[in-house]
């Protein structure tokens, strides 16, 4: 976060590693949950790289 900045408006190397960090939850709730589920293993990877994006997507929304 920049000083004197708002929270929302980071660097773009802190919203590039808040993504990683996103990628990695999202994966992982969706992979594990669909093997969980019982789900093939070639399918949870699916999940999981869907999942990742999902969880992007959705933390990287504006918030009006």
């Amino acid at each position: 976060m920049s000083p004197g900045g708002d929270a929302s408006q980071s660097c773009a190397p802190c919203r590039f590693m808040r993504s990683f960090a996103f990628s990695g939850v999202g994966a992982a709730i969706a992979g594990y949950g669909a093997l969980l589920l019982g789900v093939s293993q070639n399918n949870a990877m699916i999940l999981a790289a869907m999942g990742a994006l999902a969880a992007v997507v959705l933390s990287s929304r504006k918030k009006r």
